[in-house]
């Protein structure tokens, strides 16, 4: 892919850093933990057991490039990965490598399932453009029209500019606290913040205590904000949760069963590799936390190969109508050879366009993309641990990434 390595240009909406596009969709840095000199050293490749499966020939070139790719994420510091591919309606392929407890090197799980992070807001996304085509809601409503006084400026900022992200609107997640940096923070958010309750309304202000970071409309920021206000719109013009409407409209219809929004939940249930930050001290384990400070903007739990059937099911229109897919789709500049749309992102690879989103959270890091032809989708979730040698383990996400999008030949 273009650029997979951060990941593809097209692929690079995972990563922390503002300045790489949906860095900003990392709420406390999953994905690039930080690495202490006295922390113990890389996992033992000895101890990672992998499995595959799909239609793939298990010797064919494309398959043996998949497992070898995924394998390398584990090699440079993931605990654990999973990745699918389906092309054509099938599962071609499907993988895991690593192990799922570092402590009893017990394997990854066979339909694993993770935090899917800000891969929630397509899903909300989606709900907002089903309420937009039963004329509910205009996506060019200021916000004041169904939530008066929510956030300063709110009649000039519209339904469309939340789900794009050109609101200008702060990004509470940076608030102090909440995205912890180096070990002394990432103790304090252990000790507190990551099994507080938060409520919508305590978020919305610790937003509208900082400045915008422009006019409405007037240039793009990635902002978890928009989000938990696109949560709230749902409720407010439905009468029911923005968790409840995903499940109803969306989760049930798919039979996604490895799919729910946890809400206050701290437990990851089902199948799954433990998250972990990485401490001078050792490893923390940080599967279990209060999702309820990523609201909307980033709570959910899926798997594999729910993601593939539901960005599936986006794109082939079998969630919204061809107009409704067409704004969804429709991108802003979001930097050289980026777009972003409504709640979902425009990835130029080699071998085409893919859409999807990107996704990450203390100890899970997820990315889903397709085709817009319905024709081939990836997923790929990893568990990023240790983080010495980052370049390397962007790498190993680049090649899978590429792999998994454009086959064992990109560009062919």
């Amino acid at each position: 892919m273009s650029d997979v390595t951060t990941p593809p240009r097209a692929l690079r909406h995972g990563l922390r850093s503002a300045a790489a596009l949906l860095a900003a969709a990392t709420l406390l840095g999953a994905g690039a933990a930080p690495s202490f000199a006295a922390s113990p050293g890389r996992l033992p490749v000895d101890a990672q057991p992998a499995g595959e499966q799909g239609t793939l020939a298990t010797g064919s070139a494309e398959a043996t490039a998949l497992r070898t790719t995924l394998q390398g994420i584990v090699d440079t510091g993931s605990s654990a990965a999973v990745g699918e591919v389906r092309q054509d309606g099938r599962t071609v392929w499907r993988g895991r490598a690593g192990v799922a407890d570092l402590a009893t090197g017990t394997p990854v799980p066979e339909h694993a399932r993770f935090r899917i992070g800000s891969v929630t807001k397509t899903f909300v996304a989606t709900v907002l453009l089903q309420l937009s085509a039963e004329r509910r809601i205009g996506l060019d409503d200021p916000i004041d029209r169904h939530l008066p006084g929510a956030v300063p400026n709110g009649s000039a900022i519209t339904i469309r500019q939340l789900l794009d992200h050109t609101s200008g609107l702060y990004n509470y997640t940076d608030a102090p606290g909440l995205d912890p940096q180096d070990e002394s923070q990432y103790l304090d958010w252990l000790a507190g913040p990551r099994w507080q309750t938060y409520q919508p309304a305590d978020l919305l202000a610790l937003a509208n205590r900082n400045a915008p970071y422009f006019p409405p409309g007037q240039g793009w920021h990635y902002s978890n904000t928009n989000y938990l206000l696109a949560g709230l719109l749902v409720e407010k013009v439905t009468g029911h949760p923005w968790q409840q409407e995903v499940d109803r409209r969306i989760i049930q219809p798919l039979g996604l069963r490895d799919t729910g929004m946890p809400g206050r939940s701290v437990r990851l249930p089902g199948p799954h590799a433990h998250g972990y930050v990485k401490l001078s001290t050792g490893p923390v384990d940080v599967t279990e936390l209060n999702p309820s400070v990523m609201g909307a903007a980033g709570q959910g739990i899926s798997s594999a190969a729910d993601l593939n059937r539901f960005i599936a099911a986006l794109l082939d229109g079998r969630l919204l109508r061809p107009v409704e897919l067409a704004e969804m789709t429709r991108t802003t500049d979001a930097g050289p050879g980026r777009g972003y749309g409504l709640g979902l992102a425009r990835f130029d690879t080699p071998c085409g366009v893919f859409w999807g989103h990107s996704g990450d959270l203390p100890g899970y890091s997820t990315m889903v993309a397709g085709t817009a032809d319905g024709r081939r989708q990836l997923v790929l979730s990893h568990n990023p641990y240790d983080r010495s040698d980052p370049r390397a383990a962007k790498s190993a996400v680049t090649a899978f990434l590429t792999t998994a999008a454009c086959g064992a030949t990109p560009g062919h």
